[in-house]
């Protein structure tokens, strides 16, 4: 006999593992990306016929874009067992130091965002990626001594969304590869999408899911997100999920047709209205929108300059014509 609660409970998991049964689990479904998938594999094969572990590997690239997936998909690919962590949570060596003693030969080791990893700890990687020892200095002072522990073959895969971060020496011992994901097409997002709609049991028709795809700021989470979202409104709604539905769903989350979304407009709006189009120091441009500067110089900016709306000049930001037309002002040119 069971409760609602039992019910409940028994209902919580495929919620909470929504975004991993999104997750692909084979090559063949995970969409784009063809240079790294084809270069990873051949890399995956040639180790696994030299009966070696694979070399280290590095991906990055902006968020969402798809490096912890290659992660897990690398990890299927050679059976092995993948033990997960991030730059930020490894504070000191020992931390490291319990990680790589607990290792089966062959295992996996994910670290995102890497270039959050404290100097000390990194210093202490270098022998571990390169000769596979790992260097303990025991005691302090004159009676200080090192020892040297063997580790059993393993492969570190690494993500960052600012591989400039990464130390040179760090990037130079990803002897598989320092691999950039680029961002997706719309034709790749659609076939994401439609995809993903079919593990989620939806019937997305099919202007529906165009319409999805060319606000996804060509970003496979961001498709993603927008299909939950359509979901969860259709549902409510009792409507089917028609372009009309998905509309509606999309400007409830203020995203408008080419992606952006009210951060997004109120800096252009700023940029255009009290500065003229700019040029604009980011100082300043941040003080008017009440916000960070690193926000508005990695969050905001990078799909605005991606769409060609604005520039980074050495004076400053500028609005292009297409912000102009796109936020509904009339465009001056200033150039004599």
């Amino acid at each position: 006999m069971s409760s609602e609660k039992d019910k409940e409970i028994k209902d919580i998991p495929e919620e909470s593992y929504l975004d991993k049964t999104l997750r692909p689990s084979r090559w063949e479904d995970y969409i784009g990306q063809k240079h790294i998938k084809d270069n990873v594999k051949i890399l995956l094969r040639a180790a696994l016929e030299r009966g070696h572990t694979p070399e280290h590997l590095l991906f990055y690239g902006p968020p969402g874009l798809g490096k912890t997936t290659l992660a897990h998909l690398i990890a299927k690919e050679t059976g092995r067992q993948m033990k997960i962590t991030s730059g930020p949570a490894i504070e000191k060596v020992g931390d490291l130091a319990s990680i790589l003693t607990n290792l089966a030969p062959g295992d996996i080791i994910f670290i995102d965002e890497i270039h959050r990893l404290n100097k000390m700890v990194e210093e202490v990687l270098y022998p571990a990626m390169e000769s596979g020892v790992l260097d303990i200095i025991i005691g302090k002072g004159p009676s200080a001594r090192t020892i040297q522990l063997d580790l059993p073959p393993f492969t570190l895969i690494a993500a960052t969304t600012r591989v400039a971060m990464v130390s040179s020496p760090l990037r130079s011992r990803f002897s598989g590869g320092v691999f950039r994901l680029e961002f997706y097409t719309n034709e790749e997002i659609a076939e994401i999408i439609r995809r993903s709609s079919k593990l989620l049991e939806t019937e997305l028709e099919e202007e529906a899911l165009a319409e999805i795809a060319k606000r996804s700021r060509f970003t496979p989470r961001t498709a993603n997100y927008f299909l939950k979202r359509a979901r969860d409104y259709a549902q409510v709604n009792k409507k089917s999920l028609d372009k009309e539905t998905v509309k509606r769903a999309l400007d409830m989350l203020s995203i408008d047709e080419i992606g952006l979304n009210a951060s997004d407009r109120k800096f252009l709006e700023v940029l255009i209205e009290k500065f003229n189009g700019g040029p604009v120091g980011l100082k300043t441009i941040a003080a008017a929108l009440s916000e960070e500067e690193a926000t508005v110089e990695e969050v905001i900016e990078p799909y605005l300059i991606q769409l060609g709306l604005i520039e980074r000049t050495p004076k400053g930001r500028t609005a292009n014509k297409k912000a102009y037309e796109h936020m509904g002002f009339d465009f001056i040119d200033k150039q004599d």
